[in-house]
């Protein structure tokens, strides 16, 4: 079976998709500068799967280090790159640092593996559309002006795997615009672990409801939607990790038409804020505390996704609902207060 590397592998999304891989039977091998997750992570992702994935702390800014690794790994075939900040409030505010660090790396990935065959899967998001103007949103919908520099990031690195890909047919590229990732594993051994305060709703919420974080702020109530929340499509993080393996194997089995492919991966439902806070109460019998605040810097209205593409295509289709979503989510951070991470 192939080897493959995943950067950003002890990272949320990563780190799903490396235990996703691991039962697949791929070798993996992962690269993590240890930024934004844990050391702790691999020793969760051994037990769950049994075996545990090589690993390299690695910064992919630096050029000499990443061309280095990738010579040292010729059997790599595969490489699926997550390794990048990504929270669209803080990219507000610290653009340099997400221009910086979400292309440096990339470029430096791409640079290692000149001259090799390389299937390449790159993760992307839907921010890259922007607010659309029809919905559900289609790979086929204009890319729009992004809302925040972390949009941006993936729109331009979208755009150099599209030139790099073109201009040289090793590399064969699936780019995977995902919507909402949440939830946890179902062993509640792996899950969402953020540095500081959470960026993202729902692990704001379970810290919220574990008392671990004041009241939850809604960033407004004024939106044009059913209750005046921003609505998106929230997506099991083990439904995108097996998104990803989809996507490997569409390439390795040589059934990509061209070099590069984009696919959105979603339910293809929205939920509203609001929508997401019922959720949760009613799946774990715990109230949560939450006030209206103004609306946010960067934030879309609302999206979700026409997944048709990637159902017929890659023969991929989200299984979990909002109440898996929620029920997993709450049982990790349950399972974190009683076994704190460094």
């Amino acid at each position: 079976m192939s080897k493959i590397l995943v950067t950003g592998g002890t990272g949320y999304i990563g780190s799903h998709t490396v235990v996703e891989l691991q039962n697949a039977g791929y070798d993996v091998v992962i690269v993590d500068n240890l930024d934004n997750s844990s050391i702790q992570i691999l020793d969760q992702i051994t037990e769950i799967t049994g075996k545990k994935p090589e690993f390299y702390e690695l910064d992919l800014c630096d050029e000499a280090a990443t061309v280095d690794l990738i010579a040292k790994n010729p059997d790599i075939s595969g490489v699926i790159h997550f390794a990048a900040h990504k929270a669209v409030g803080e990219s507000v505010q610290k653009p340099l640092k997400y221009y910086r660090n979400n292309f440096f790396s990339l470029i430096n990935l791409l640079t290692a593996f000149a001259g090799r065959e390389v299937n390449f899967v790159f993760s992307s998001s839907c921010t890259v559309y922007g607010q659309p103007d029809k919905l559900p949103v289609t790979e086929e919908a204009p890319v729009k002006r992004a809302e925040s520099p972390y949009g941006n990031t993936k729109q331009i690195a979208e755009e150099i795997l599209v030139e790099v890909s073109g201009a040289n047919s090793n590399y064969h590229v699936i780019s995977l615009r995902y919507f909402n990732p949440v939830g946890a594993h179902e062993s509640a051994l792996i899950g969402e672990l953020p540095i500081g305060v959470p960026q993202n709703l729902v692990p704001f919420i379970t810290q919220s409801a574990i008392g671990k974080r004041g009241p939850i702020t809604v960033f407004g109530d004024d939106y044009n939607t059913p209750d005046g929340s921003c609505v998106r499509d929230y997506i099991h993080v083990v439904d995108l990790a097996k998104a990803h393996i989809a996507a490997l194997r569409r390439q390795e089995e040589a059934k990509m038409s061209g070099n590069f492919e984009i696919f959105n991966i979603g339910t293809g439902k929205g939920s509203s804020v609001l929508e997401v806070i019922k959720a949760f109460e009613e799946s774990t019998g715990v109230k949560l505390d939450y006030k209206i605040g103004p609306r946010r810097a960067g934030d879309v209205e609302q999206v979700w996704g026409d997944v048709s593409k990637a159902e017929n295509e890659l023969g991929w289709k989200a299984e979990l609902g909002l109440e898996d979503m929620m029920k997993s989510a709450w049982a990790w951070e349950n399972y974190i207060k009683e076994h704190p991470f460094n």
